[in-house]
């Protein structure tokens, strides 16, 4: 009957209101709930932040993953060269068919004489093991590189005879560059380069190549921490002198280049980093034509070491 407060359905539930009732996100079970602070860019799902790390993640795990398989030393000149500098080479790889000439010659005999095993694999299988490089038919497998100390690179220095030159590279990270600076260095009579632990390239096949052979002669070394053994350094004497663009002096005014000294080199993009700067005794720039802002690392390194070298010639100390 209408009216009837008594019939199934007609009486609201306690607790049914509707409206507003005390705090207007409801109570216990029926409040609201919150979402809490805003997680970071790289913990949203679907941000472009979040993508790359999951993309730097799934790179990082690949790489680990990745087999270690032996450095190999490409090319006829820095295979001989390796070899007559007596690195110690696991295997010599020979392409069937390669074009034979005196290096290739010379380098499988000094191979056999040094108790290499020499083994004939077909170019394709050479192209793999060295990474598609330009391997003129010849590659030298090589143990891993053996990095000296930096005590090791001073000692060296001064056990040479001459006034200590060495070379340290603030984070030039790639290879070909480094394998050039080791080059230079070597041609223009420096004792060492050193590598700082962290964001550098290392001496690898791509270095070795570059270098064509010479860094089995020039000692590469490793600093934990640049700034501290650069530190070290002057307290042992040595002038820091840093390669940088808007150096206070140039190499015409280069006066401390027949004392004992370290140049140091910056990255290829940003240079001198700020702490390695505030380190070095002077920086010197390259002087160039107008309108050339700057020259590769590699190559301002070597027309830097080949200035100290004329000084010390015409000095008399070297």
């Amino acid at each position: 009957m209408a009216g009837n407060s008594r019939r199934r359905g007609a009486v609201r539930k306690p607790g049914t209101k509707k409206g507003q009732v005390v705090g207007s996100g409801g109570q216990k079970p029926k409040r609201l709930q919150g979402k809490g602070p805003t997680p970071k860019a790289d913990m949203r799902p679907g941000h472009p932040a979040q993508r790359r790390a999951e993309a730097k993640e799934r790179a990082e795990k690949s790489k680990a993953k990745k087999p270690e398989g032996p450095d190999i030393i490409a090319g006829r000149n820095p295979v001989v060269e390796a070899l007559r500098a007596g690195v110690p080479g696991n295997a010599l790889y020979v392409a069937s068919g390669a074009d034979p000439d005196d290096r290739l010659t010379t380098a499988v005999r000094m191979a056999a004489d040094a108790d290499i095993a020499v083994l004939e694999v077909s170019r394709g299988e050479l192209d793999q093991k060295t990474g598609g490089a330009v391997h003129q038919g010849i590659g030298l497998a090589v143990p891993p590189y053996d990095y000296a100390t930096p005590e090791e690179l001073l000692r060296g220095a001064n056990e040479s005879g001459d006034a200590p030159l060495l070379v340290a590279l603030d984070g030039v990270t790639d290879p070909r560059n480094l394998g050039a600076v080791i080059r230079s260095s070597a041609a223009f009579g420096a004792h060492g380069v050193l590598l700082p632990g962290r964001r550098s390239a290392g001496v690898t096949a791509v270095t070795w190549r570059t270098s064509a052979g010479t860094a089995a002669s020039t000692p590469v070394g490793v600093a934990t921490n640049l700034t501290r053994q650069l530190r070290s350094w002057a307290s042992e004497g040595l002038m820091i002198v840093g390669l940088d663009a808007d150096g206070s002096v140039d190499t015409d005014a280069l006066e401390v280049a027949t004392e004992p000294v370290v140049v140091v080199v910056g990255s290829e993009g940003k240079g001198l980093s700020r702490l390695v700067r505030e380190n070095c005794d002077v920086t010197v720039s390259i002087p160039m034509a107008p309108g050339v802002e700057s020259l590769n690392a590699s190559v301002a390194t070597g027309v830097l070491l080949a200035e100290v070298a004329r000084r010390r010639r015409a000095a008399g100390r070297t």
